[in-house]
């Protein structure tokens, strides 16, 4: 297969878009207008590919903690799976606009699940239409399937362990902030109620490990992180556990072994009265 670990090129899928197997998922979201993604899918989407929702289908309702973009409901997710047609044998490619970060949120989430033939389609929607492929306005009816699962919690961090690497409880643990860094710096922050980032944490912005919506080499990715053993624990970090997900995968496919998700990020981070900002 051409693809890396995780990140699967567009001219494999085309030639695999009719493999019983293969089950694609288009995640396209815009955080300002939640519904244009799914009205983008309706306008036109890679064939066969079924829609899942960031607010609807990959978070739960936001609540006093947990962040802005809160883990789902995982019956749910997994009957929505189901109705697309997925279990366990099935290879999934998922897509976004090529922002690669509701697609990672995906990934991210199939891993969780324990589903390892989970790929990113590098480019995503944007890179395949400019090259003039395939986009139909079908909505696919697939036989329904039942997936079976089991839960990864060792790639999610908990809350208490950001606040362990805080109180320096676990002083060989990298927190990796993956806002841009205005963000980071508190200079300026759009979405939140406060600013800043956590204690301790360094600044790698999630879109440095990408070039015109593709991923960079896995070379290129090892040398962002180049400070860090690949064998370190790391927990990885955003405003709301989705834009976090692009450096989870670039430090996974580099070769970093431990590597965790603290998917309430800096959002579930501030609603706790008392905590620390930098």
């Amino acid at each position: 297969m051409s693809f890396l670990k995780y990140i699967l090129d567009r001219e494999w899928l085309l030639d695999h878009l009719h493999d019983r197997q293969v089950r694609i998922v288009d995640c396209r979201f815009t955080l300002t207008d939640p519904e244009k993604g799914r009205q983008d899918y309706l306008t036109g989407h890679l064939p066969g590919a079924s829609y899942f929702d960031l607010e609807k289908d990959l978070s739960s309702p936001v609540g006093l903690h947990g962040g802005r973009h809160p883990l789902p409901n995982l019956d749910q997710l997994v009957k929505k799976l189901e109705q697309s047609g997925i279990n366990e044998d099935s290879t999934v490619v998922v897509y976004d606009n090529g922002e690669e970060a509701f697609a990672g949120r995906f990934w991210w989430m199939l891993q969780y699940l324990g589903h390892e033939k989970v790929y990113v389609l590098n480019g995503g929607f944007k890179q395949w239409v400019l090259a003039d492929l395939p986009v139909t306005t079908d909505i696919p009816l697939h036989e329904p399937a039942h997936f079976k699962y089991q839960v990864k919690p060792g790639i999610l961090a908990q809350y208490s362990e950001v606040q362990d690497v805080v109180s320096g409880a676990k002083s060989d643990v990298v927190l990796i902030d993956s806002r841009e860094e205005k963000r980071y710096l508190g200079l300026e922050e759009p979405i939140d109620k406060k600013a800043g980032h956590i204690p301790s944490a360094i600044n790698k912005p999630w879109m440095e490990g990408l070039e015109d919506g593709y991923y960079k080499p896995a070379g290129e990715q090892h040398e962002r992180f180049s400070e860090l053993s690949s064998d370190q624990q790391i927990i990885v970090y955003c405003g709301s556990g989705v834009t976090a997900t692009p450096n989870y995968l670039a430090l996974k496919e580099a070769g970093f072994k431990n590597v965790k998700l603290y998917v309430g990020s800096f959002s579930d981070w501030i609603s706790y009265d008392g905590n620390k900002i930098d």
